[in-house]
């Protein structure tokens, strides 16, 4: 892989999405050190820097401990780069807060892609805040090559005007690929730490001091932005409306208004205000078009400036060419028709939900949660297992974000209701999310006496985000060997009692089943890990695929109970038994997709299901 990076010719073309151009650009930047915690859609940008020769990377443990890495490394002189989701950003802002204080030596760039539309996220930010809360610049892209083009811009601003630079990003431009003109790596000399404690040492007095220093970085800042060949004006020959936009909305508006009068903001903090009002003199009103928030909006409105924007845009969502369309028939009063969606072939497809993997080694832990709904009260966490929450399960109560289930089990504990005395308590968290955030939740509730089960899903890997590894995995960033951190040890160091600690094997749904009943009846915080493997990684052990033998299947649906989308129903049926009508479920499974993990063989009470032999005699 080196050996391809290094041999691509300056001036070479390669089809990249939004998350490898940056990865390149970062690389060529002579980037010493990129940190940065997995979440969609800016996971791909730190797995291609991996493969990346002269620079090093690593997954932090969580968003904060990224940005600190990073930082560190810009006190060197060195380039330093991190990147995470929106999500991610509201865990790294006590750090942030205040090396935007400080300022950096190095460059030091922080990529930020908010999930517009919320396609894998819990919720919909607009990070463009953070340029104003915290007094950083904001550069946001449009394509692939834009941002390729935004990350050489950003470190250059960055060290012009020693402060870190928000690389603002969307879904859309993080995964769609467009072809990019690449170069070559400049390396940069690293003068090293030098010691100056009233700058790194943010005790109040040295504090109070940089705060005019970050007044002034805001002024210049402003006056850059002014001349910024980031910000770009196209008068067309339309100048009946002049839109002001930012990111890939602008290449919306370019497809569905190709002669408008269009502003361009790529360095959209500080706001370049007196471009836009010399802008606004060559149309006969300007349209605010961004995602999501009207920040810009309000800003120019405050300004004096008369603009339309989100009284006819919507507030959430990505501004597709199909949105604006209808959105800038309404300005112009025309009929604005609502969009028309070919369908396929006349036909529905039919919904597919969400759900786990088959031998998924979650399924199990749901599916004894499922049988006990009616007794417990389970506080959910971020990762693939928050599918828990559907059907066939139903068994999760919350999902807020990386690590809350710990300190809200302690709530509900602490202020138990009259209808949850009797009710145990249980949080559920991932493996990663443990390390990433749940530790001191964990902590919290032994320091504080809380009467809580919690459940660590160790399926040894970031499921949720594609694979990538963590320090409970055994691996680095590169795959390479690390240590692995031991769960039940970890545990035990933070005060829960050895024999309220529990290991046990998922697949073994009776046993599994009876030790959560056991823990839940303790009065104290006891903990249970699983220890099977997540079905995606290379550590997964796949064994023969299993059957259901028709004669003997009794349609109990005990199989069908477990959620695992390799056991289908064959059909329903009903049966009279000592005057009463019970329904009858029988199965089938699809041995394409059977792992064979015996799950459904452990709770069959009438042994109806069986390995085909047949297929290890004939593999294919």
């Amino acid at each position: 892989m080196n050996m391809t990076i290094n041999a691509q010719k300056a001036g070479s073309r390669l089809l990249l999405s939004g998350n490898e151009a940056i990865a390149r650009a970062v690389w060529e930047s002579s980037v010493r050190v990129c940190s940065g915690y997995p979440g969609t859609p800016a996971t791909e940008i730190l797995e291609c820097l991996a493969f990346y020769p002269d620079l090093y990377s690593e997954w932090s443990v969580n968003e904060k401990v990224a940005l600190e890495v990073a930082f560190g490394a810009t006190m060197t002189g060195a380039r330093a780069f991190c990147a995470m989701k929106h999500v991610g950003l509201n865990v790294a802002s006590d750090p942030l807060m205040t090396i935007t204080l400080t300022g950096v030596i190095g460059g030091l760039v922080i990529a930020v892609a908010d999930d517009v539309g919320m396609s894998s996220s819990q919720n919909e930010q607009d990070s463009r805040y953070w340029g104003r809360f915290a007094h950083l610049p904001v550069i946001e892209p449009y394509d692939s090559q834009s941002a390729y083009n935004c990350i050489k811009s950003a470190f250059e601003l960055s060290e012009r005007f020693e402060t870190p630079v928000l690389l603002r990003l969307t879904t859309r431009v993080c995964h769609v690929k467009s072809l990019v003109t690449i170069g070559l790596r400049q390396e940069k000399d690293n003068p090293g730490f030098k010691l100056n404690s009233s700058r790194w040492v943010m005790v109040p007095n040295n504090a109070r001091r940089r705060v005019p220093l970050q007044f002034e970085r805001d002024r210049k800042l402003k006056e850059f932005s002014e001349n910024s060949d980031l910000n770009s004006v196209e008068i067309g020959k339309d100048k009946s409306i002049g839109f002001i936009t930012s990111g890939p909305a602008y290449l919306h508006l370019k497809e569905i208004a190709p002669d408008a009068s269009i502003l361009r903001l790529g360095l959209s903090h500080p706001l370049p205000i007196e471009k836009i009002k010399d802008f606004s003199k060559h149309v006969e009103r300007l349209v605010i078009v961004e995602e999501t928030e009207p920040l810009i909006e309000a800003e120019l409105r405050a300004e004096g400036l008369s603009v339309l924007g989100k009284d006819f845009l919507p507030r959430f969502g990505e501004l597709t060419p199909d949105i604006l369309k209808k959105s800038i028939n309404q300005i112009l009063e025309k009929n604005a028709a609502e969009p028309k969606i070919s369908s396929v072939t006349g036909t529905d497809v039919f919904p597919r939900p969400p759900t786990l993997c088959a031998a998924c080694p979650h399924l199990g832990i749901y599916q004894a949660l499922s049988a006990m709904r009616n007794k417990v009260i389970i506080m959910g966490d971020i990762g693939c297992y928050t599918l828990g929450a559907g059907h066939p399960w139903n068994a999760l109560d919350s999902c807020i974000s990386m690590g809350a289930s710990m300190g809200m089990a302690l709530g509900i504990d602490k202020a138990r209701g009259k209808s949850d005395t009797k009710k145990a308590i249980l949080a559920v968290i991932g493996d990663s999310t443990f390390l990433h955030m749940g530790i001191q939740g964990l902590l919290n509730i032994v320091y504080n006496q809380g009467n809580i089960t919690i459940l660590i899903l160790d399926n040894r890997t970031t499921g949720m985000t594609g694979g990538q590894n963590h320090p409970g995995t055994g691996r680095n960033a590169h795959g390479e060997e690390a240590p692995r951190v031991d769960f039940a040890q970890l545990t035990a160091a933070l005060g829960v009692k050895k024999d309220r600690i529990k290991v046990v094997d998922s697949y073994n749904l009776p046993f599994l089943f009876q030790i959560i009943r056991d823990e839940i009846r303790i009065s104290e915080p006891s903990v249970i890990i699983t220890n099977r493997p997540c079905t995606l990684i290379e550590q997964f052990e796949r064994l023969l695929p299993h059957q259901v033998l028709e004669d003997k299947c009794t349609g109990c649906g005990n199989c069908i109970d477990i959620g695992c989308p390799a056991i289908t129903v064959r059909e329903h049926a009903q049966e009279e038994i000592d005057g009463e009508m019970f329904d009858l479920t029988f199965a089938a499974i699809d041995s394409n997709a059977c792992t064979g993990c015996k799950m459904c063989v452990s709770i069959c009470g009438s042994e109806a299901i069986t390995p085909i032999v047949e297929m290890a005699r004939n593999p294919l």
